[in-house]
């Protein structure tokens, strides 16, 4: 599956929401100020000076100076100068720079538990435009190991998962041969190297777990993954397409990854995780946080 069969990565999520709010409180502000009172707000004086400063710092603020007060318009018109600031500043940040995320499931056990509240760097591969996720500067490219957050291609037009963001690792990358199987890996032909470490104990949601092997896997990183010792997980080889990336969860017996739904285009990644700010599941645990590979 191609980015030709994939749904839309547009969908109303917090940062279209945030876009909607900041696009109706300008246009509620510009009207007023230039269309309504226009007599009230416009001074020739004011236009010829510094007009490109006062222009942006409207754009920025919905203001033209500092101490500037709509104590006498309507209420929508207070509100939306006064909140848009605000909106603005969490939409550049979750727009261009950071977001957060929340883990829901077991699928990223034991890197990532149901619970972990995550950071995703999303400059890393390159400057996007939020709602859209059009790309406007390049930079780096995912590579393996890449634990990565992107819009669910939602090939089969399953309108429960219609708009989700998923995380899985990448594991190969666009031009790699790829062969999954008896839960071993290779890459071109070549095996990725494991190590036994033991018996898994979990905890909270993942207490099921408890009694899978975990093993580390050196796939561009090295990074920890569950295996279940009772049954082999799906079986998959092929070649990634350029412009896609072929992802897995490293809880290899509980994720619905790329060996069951195809190829995650380059289009629809939106950041690589790689911290955890907080932890609640069954309770708070602090020894969780911290980055992770």
């Amino acid at each position: 599956m191609t980015i030709d069969n994939a749904s839309p990565f547009f969908a109303w999520d917090v940062a279209t929401w945030l876009a909607l709010f900041l696009v109706t409180g300008f246009t509620i502000v510009v009207v007023d100020r230039f269309l309504i009172n226009k007599e009230i707000y416009i001074d020739s004086r004011e236009i010829k000076k510094g007009f490109l400063s006062k222009l942006i710092y409207f754009i920025l603020f919905l203001r033209h100076y500092k101490n500037e007060k709509y104590l006498d318009r309507p209420k929508p018109v207070k509100w939306s100068a006064e909140f848009y600031p605000v909106l603005l500043l969490v939409f550049v940040l979750r727009g261009f720079l950071y977001e957060p995320f929340q883990i829901p499931s077991n699928s990223m056990m034991p890197t990532l538990l149901t619970g972990d509240f995550i950071l995703v760097n999303k400059h890393t591969y390159g400057l996007r435009l939020p709602v859209t996720n059009t790309l406007l500067i390049p930079n780096n490219k995912p590579e393996k190991g890449d634990v990565v957050v992107f819009r669910y291609p939602n090939y089969m037009k399953d309108e429960r998962r219609s708009g989700e963001d998923w995380i899985k690792r990448v594991v190969a990358t666009p031009g790699d041969q790829f062969t999954y199987v008896n839960d071993e890996l290779f890459i071109n032909g070549n095996k990725v190297q494991y190590k036994n470490i033991g018996k898994y104990v979990g905890v909270e949601s993942g207490i099921e777990m408890t009694g899978f092997v975990e093993k580390l896997e050196t796939n561009g990183v090295e990074h920890q993954i569950l295996i279940d010792p009772k049954q082999s997980s799906r079986s998959v080889k092929g070649v990634v397409p350029e412009g896609h990336y072929f992802v897995m969860g490293d809880n290899r017996n509980r994720s619905s990854d790329s060996r069951f739904w195809g190829f995650v285009p380059e289009d629809y990644i939106i950041g690589k995780a790689f911290a955890i700010w907080m932890h609640y599941d069954d309770s708070f645990k602090f020894d969780r946080l911290g980055l992770f590979n």
